[in-house]
């Protein structure tokens, strides 16, 4: 039987002691598909207009390099997540 990893939350170093904590009170969305599939996102402080915006997130995989940035954002079908990759900008 192998042990299952929590997933990693969006925006921990891979150095962090504890990339896979979430903290009580916070509320998370998971990022499915593209570069940043199976993390969660905090989306704590977000407005319920910038949840249904979605975000552009940073990420060392997109198809711009590291630095770039990947879309990602809810469906009519399921507002409250998991957040879907719409694609990579620069």
């Amino acid at each position: 039987m192998t042990e299952h990893t929590p997933p990693r939350i969006y925006g921990t170093d891979h150095d962090t002691t504890a990339p896979h904590t979430t903290l009580p009170g916070h509320e998370y969305i998971e990022l499915s598909g593209g570069p940043l599939d199976g993390q969660l996102l905090d989306v704590t402080g977000l407005t319920a207009d910038e949840r249904t915006a979605g975000a552009y997130l940073i990420t060392p995989h997109s198809a711009y390099g590291p630095g770039g940035r990947a879309s990602y954002g809810p469906t009519f079908s399921r507002p409250d997540g998991p957040w879907v990759w719409e694609g990579d900008a620069p």
